[in-house]
């Protein structure tokens, strides 16, 4: 005879969280995975996180028959659906992943390094993703509800974070994961990759040698910020690096490296750091190189007056389409901060030495396609190309000789 624990489910003996030997003979060849939405009101009222017994009981109540495989993925998939990031978990963690994208519940995209590619995993319904996409959110504790229905955030893992819900996007709640690489690429594995020639790998350690200021440009997911932590990670140990950042991402293998981070707003709107804030922070720590992760806003301004007062070394990323539009790119940025365009080419021209562009090919390869000098000329500042890079060929330019004076400071 039966009984009925307080649940309201049938109680029966689990023994090491595994079902009886009758539950196991019982199994249904074509239950091939548990749709854990079934489970979900069985477990509701736990209060805390389902042992093995609770989800075989749940599992029960819920119809589906229950064997040692079943039972144990079931535990694992409603582990990672509770602590960590459900069905994209695995991705997260598989070699050479940078990006996890999802647009709703049918369409789930992973970068692997050569492009995007669809990743062959799909959510039960736009509910499911607004819950994981909720979830995440918490736990870089952010808030994601209608009354605030977009977050851009980083976990404790350094995962980053983006979500906007369904109510704004189409076709449902999109969720974009950028994923930190947990380990510094040194310049040789550039090499052995195909997206540096040994070339630049030469003039890239001159320039971090004679403490030039560059800035990293590309699109998105062109590698600036991974090309940034390598070519930081060649700076000598004996110099102190100042890194801001609106939300952390590079991660040096360097024995002196402080990192600053931007905050936002709380709910009641008070509380914002912003970089502005931080780079001027930054200058009161005796930065030996200043580094601004990404220039995107009016921090440009501060970032160019920091360089022009005696630290050297300065570096950044900033996305532009080619080396060519960095000038005019920062003078946008810098106006928002109330510097005017001359004073915005002539801090420029002062400040920054080298532009170094990144693309990525038909192909999804990263590779870099171009070194920039600034060169002045009737008062704006421009990317004269130096060197240029086309696979395997390498091809001097105009600006060749502005650099090798650079280098050989």
């Amino acid at each position: 005879m039966s009984t009925v624990d307080r649940r309201g489910y049938p109680a029966t003996t689990v023994l090491g969280g595994v079902g009886s030997g009758r539950d196991r003979e019982s199994t249904d060849p074509t239950r091939a995975e548990v749709d854990l939405d079934r489970l979900r009101p069985w477990l509701a009222e736990l209060e805390q996180a389902p042992t093995p017994a609770d989800v075989a009981q749940a599992m029960r109540a819920a119809g589906f028959a229950v064997t040692d495989r079943l039972l144990a993925e079931t535990v694992g998939r409603l582990r990672r659906d509770i602590t960590g990031a459900g069905p994209l978990e695995d991705l997260l963690h598989q070699p050479g992943v940078t990006d996890v994208l999802v647009n709703g519940p049918d369409q789930v995209f992973v970068d692997r390094g050569r492009g995007l590619e669809p990743a062959g995993i799909s959510f039960a319904n736009d509910a499911e993703v607004r819950r994981l996409a909720s979830r995440l959110s918490a736990l870089a504790g952010r808030r994601l509800d209608d009354s605030a229905p977009f977050v851009d955030a980083r976990m404790a893992d350094g995962v980053r974070v983006h979500a906007i819900l369904s109510s704004l996007a189409d076709p449902g709640t999109c969720l974009s994961l950028r994923v930190p690489r947990r380990t510094v690429l040194d310049l040789a594995e550039w090499v052995r990759l195909g997206s540096l020639h040994p070339v630049a790998a030469e003039l890239f350690d001159a320039l971090i040698n004679c403490r030039a200021a560059f800035l990293i440009s590309g699109g998105t997911g062109t590698g600036k910020t991974t090309l940034l932590a390598s070519l930081l990670s060649r700076v000598p140990d004996d110099e102190r690096i100042l890194i801001v950042e609106d939300s952390r991402e590079l991660n040096p293998d360097h024995g002196h490296c402080l990192r600053l981070e931007a905050r936002p707003a709380n709910a009641e709107g008070a509380g914002r750091i912003s970089l502005t804030d931080l780079v001027r922070q930054a200058l009161r720590m005796r930065p030996d190189r200043l580094v601004l992760g990404e220039v995107r806003g009016a921090e440009v301004a501060d970032l160019l007056t920091a360089m022009n007062t005696g630290h050297e070394g300065g570096c950044g990323t900033v996305h532009a389409n080619s080396a060519s539009d960095v000038p005019a790119r920062l003078e946008a940025l810098a106006a928002l901060g109330g510097m005017g365009r001359d004073a915005v080419h002539s801090q420029l021209a002062a400040a920054v030495d080298v532009f170094i562009h990144l693309s990525r090919g038909r192909d999804g390869l990263r590779s870099l396609s171009e070194i920039c000098v600034a060169t002045r000329s009737a008062g704006e500042v421009r990317a004269e190309t130096a060197v240029r890079f086309d696979h395997d060929q390498v091809q001097r330019c105009s600006g060749a000789e502005r650099l090798d004076r650079i280098l050989s400071r």
